[in-house]
Parts: structure tokens; C-alpha cells; sequence
């Protein structure tokens, strides 16, 4: 386990808090398996009804630490810790409430599409630069983002890649709630004790109800596009993307096919 997830048990409420600000809370293959552990622990523990999932005040999370990501040690098979949190969040039986304040990029925003109640801060700025770094999306947020928002508007997100406010996020759905920035753990915590009160085999039984229609087609999404990132990621278009974000410049994709 690792002190940069914290989590914390109290009235029937699993708190996880992404704690990595002098690294703007990007998330290594630690961290993680500390989520899948926390996640599964959640699953598993009928004293927990409700997970609260928020990060530091100034940054929800930067994505995937890159020193990990570059490491060719890391194996990009279905195992890999990464995966294996996206399908922890993906299945999770028990009520999901996110609070976001600050960045929320890559997997920081694709995370939260598999979350039951999503409160953002007003500040709270959401990228998903998948392809600007010549990667594909994951969190099989293919599929499920034209699903919540129309196709033109994910390809916008997805293709695009540029940065969007949490007052989007919200007109797109992809946020139950935009509040002041110093109210949004405040507002994820009251709403996660509502559900924590509620009888928790209905508040299960209405979750998967709600998510079973998708269910298949998301697990089979996210193997899809885990191996299309894999190959994605060893390439010289992905390698260029890396230099060009070492370096501080623009990518120079010109010379590719």
C-alpha cells in the first residue's frame, strides 16, 4: 500500500483521497493497486454502503505519472495495475461520489464517468489529451462518452483534446453538480451521507439495474482499447509526443503516416 491514496472509514463511508500534490496527484502503478485494494475492500466490507473519491484541493489528478507510463519494465497486458483499477471502478456494486477540484486529466476524467454522483468545483478544469499524446482513450470512454453526450461532442473531447471547464462538464453531463470550489468536498461528503441512510440492497439493486444495459459492451471496450493503447503506446508517434512534453515543445507529427 502507499500513503499517497488515504482512505478512511466512517458512518458507512469509504473515504479515498488521492494524495500526491507534490506531483499533481499523478497517479503510479502503487497508487493504483492501493485504489483496487481500497475499491475491493469496499466491495466486500457490507459495513461500507458509499465510496468518497476526491483528490487535493488544488488538483483532482494530472493522470498517469509518465515516469511509470515510459518505464518499458511496466507490462501493458490485461494485469497491469491501471486496467485492473478500471475495472474495479467499472464493477463497483456500491455507490461511487466523486469530488473534483482542479485538473481532472486523462484517466482523471474517464474515471469519473463510471462514478454515480459527480461534484465539481467551479474551477475545476477537465482534459482528455488521449490522442495529442498519439494514445486512444481508455476507461472505455469510447463508448460510453457519445452514450452520455452525442457523438460530435465526444469526438470534440476526444479528438480535440484541449482542455474544458467544469461548466461544460456539466452541460455535457459529465458532472451531476458544479459548486464553489470550497464547497466541493463539503457537497460530495452530504451527498454520499444521503446515500449511506438509504436501505443499501435497493441503493445496489438501483445501481446495477442502471448500469446492466452496458455492462458487456464496457468490459469488452476497455480490453479493446487497452490493446490498441498498448501498441499505441511503443510507437514512434507516441515516442515523439513524450519527447516534445520532456522538452517543452510542440509535437512534430508531420513525418508520420
Amino acid at each position: 500500500m502507499t500513503t499517497q491514496i488515504v482512505t478512511e472509514v466512517a458512518d458507512r463511508i469509504l473515504r479515498i483521497a488521492i494524495n500526491r500534490p507534490e506531483r499533481k496527484n499523478a497517479l503510479s502503478v502503487d497508487m493504483y493497486r492501493a485504489l483496487v485494494a481500497a475499491l475491493e475492500s469496499a466491495a466486500a466490507d457490507p459495513a461500507i454502503r458509499v465510496v468518497l473519491l476526491y483528490g487535493h484541493p488544488q488538483v483532482f489528478t494530472s493522470g498517469n505519472d509518465l515516469a511509470d507510463f515510459m518505464d518499458p519494465s511496466v507490462a501493458f497486458d490485461e494485469d497491469r495495475p491501471v486496467l485492473q483499477f478500471l475495472r474495479a471502478i467499472s464493477t463497483a456494486p456500491k455507490p461511487i461520489v466523486a469530488a473534483v477540484t482542479g485538473p481532472a486529466i486523462g484517466i482523471g476524467t474517464t474515471m469519473l464517468l463510471h462514478c454515480d454522483l459527480v461534484y465539481a468545483g467551479e474551477t475545476a478544469r477537465f482534459q482528455l489529451p488521449f490522442v495529442n499524446l498519439a494514445l486512444v482513450p481508455e476507461a472505455a470512454s469510447s463508448h460510453l462518452l457519445p452514450l452520455t453526450i452525442g457523438y460530435q461532442r465526444a469526438a470534440e473531447l476526444l479528438l480535440l483534446g484541449e482542455p474544458f471547464s467544469a461548466a461544460k462538464a456539466r452541460e455535457y453531463g459529465i458532472v451531476t453538480e458544479v459548486v464553489g470550489d470550497a464547497q466541493t468536498l463539503e457537497t460530495a461528503a452530504a451527498a454520499a451521507t444521503k446515500l449511506a441512510a438509504k436501505p443499501p440492497a435497493a441503493v445496489r439493486l438501483t445501481k446495477m439495474l442502471l448500469k446492466q444495459s452496458a455492462a458487456d459492451v464496457v468490459s469488452k471496450r476497455l480490453s479493446e482499447e487497452a490493446r490498441h493503447f498498448a501498441v499505441q503506446r511503443q510507437s514512434p508517434e507516441a515516442a515523439e509526443a513524450c519527447r516534445a512534453f520532456f522538452e517543452k515543445r510542440a509535437p512534430d507529427f508531420s513525418r508520420f503516416d
